[in-house]
């Protein structure tokens, strides 16, 4: 069995996203950088990954950029995954060694089916004012990721300029006070899909919080989504019924029951003789 995962709001949480004081007991920090901790996860959630990654292939599978995802010390320390998904999908690493032939492919098809990054900015910062906007980076040479005052974005001219960016074949994604604008290419689903293919190993649990995560929840065999997100948010308002569950908590803490969630998925599996490595 594959469990692919995203990371940041789904098993891992920032000091804004975690819901709980940082002093919680039951929290294990996740990313440290220069002595300080950014980012946590759940003592229970890390004991039930790390007891199901002896018998599952577990594949991070992340919007960060390579150096953001190597950052993280708990899986470049305490459980190393053989693969991880970076970039959004634009990236895969193979024993920590970015896969070129994947990369360049990927290359190729934002060439060929998407707008030039250059005429993607114009369009973007001809809405998004310079005084929205904290920082701006282009990872790795793939996307545009925003930090922005989110109070002040007018949301109608920002769904108006994400319908125009789609006939572009660019993606737009508003998280917290981060916006992406991300090629229709660079996507977590073929890249999973692409690694599927390659482990030879079935089926697939997945779980994540993010429109950007929708298409890999929706390539999998089964998924959980955490009850905060985007994923959520948009559920609530349209009403439209998912083929895969909420947790009932949010923060930090949902990890537990996305855990619990995958651990369940394995345990069935395995009774029918499915679903080993």
């Amino acid at each position: 069995m594959i469990y692919a995962s995203d990371l940041d709001r789904t098993l891992i949480y920032s000091l804004g996203a975690l819901h709980v004081p940082e002093d919680t007991p039951g929290l294990v920090p996740a990313e440290i950088i220069e002595g300080k901790t950014t980012s946590y996860i759940s003592r229970k959630a890390l004991e039930l990954l790390q007891e199901l990654t002896a018998n599952v292939v577990f594949m991070p599978v992340t919007t960060r950029t390579i150096a953001e995802y190597k950052r993280i010390n708990l899986f470049q320390e305490t459980l190393i995954p053989d693969y991880a998904v970076t970039s959004n999908g634009g990236n895969i690493l193979v024993g920590g060694v970015i896969d070129q032939e994947w990369r360049s492919h990927i290359g190729r098809l934002v060439e060929q089916n998407s707008a030039a990054a250059a005429e993607v900015r114009e369009i973007v910062r001809s809405v998004v004012r310079t005084d929205w906007i904290i920082s701006e980076r282009y990872c790795d040479e793939l996307f545009f990721t925003y930090m922005v005052y989110r109070d002040l974005l007018p949301l109608d001219e920002i769904n108006h300029m994400s319908e125009r960016l789609h006939g572009l074949g660019w993606r737009v994604s508003l998280q917290g006070r981060k916006l992406y604008i991300v090629p229709e290419a660079v996507n977590k689903s073929d890249a999973i899909i692409h690694v599927r293919r390659t482990v030879r190993s079935e089926p697939m649990v997945a779980s994540g919080d993010s429109l950007l995560d929708k298409s890999l929840l929706e390539s999998a065999d089964y998924a959980i989504a955490p009850c905060h997100g985007e994923i959520f948010a948009e559920q609530q308002v349209t009403q439209v019924k998912l083929n895969y569950p909420f947790t009932q908590q949010k923060g930090v803490f949902a990890g537990d029951e996305i855990m619990l969630y995958v651990r369940e998925i394995y345990n069935n599996l395995s009774t029918l003789g499915v679903g080993l490595k």
